[in-house]
């Protein structure tokens, strides 16, 4: 099978759980530094967390400013590193009938 070039994706705990996916894990660590860290309001945070958030984001120490922002939230994420996206070309509709045959279930010496 041919796939893309693998994902990264990570889950975020909240209610609903929020999906956030790029194109590898050094983007998904940049994405979730803003999409959570960044876009959370100062007035909710201790003013040290405050500031050590913004200098970890500064210094674009992404993931020390991720790590923070859960330990101070208790939101948990589930980060994975390689979903692989399968296309067309994996499975062309023109070709599966053909394939399906050769699955294991339409084994019959398998029963």
């Amino acid at each position: 099978m041919v796939h893309l070039n693998p994902v990264a994706y990570a889950v975020v705990h909240h209610d609903p759980p929020e999906v956030h996916l790029a194109q590898d894990i050094d983007v998904l660590h940049r994405v979730l530094a803003f999409e959570l860290v960044a876009r959370t309001s100062a007035a909710t945070l201790p003013t040290g967390l405050v500031d050590e958030l913004r200098q970890a984001l500064l210094e674009e120490r992404w993931g020390d400013a991720v790590v923070d922002w859960i330990s101070h939230t208790g939101v948990a994420i589930d980060v994975y590193t390689s979903l692989h996206v399968h296309t067309d070309a994996d499975l062309p509709a023109d070709l599966i009938g053909a394939q399906l045959q050769f699955t294991p279930l339409f084994r019959d010496g398998d029963r």
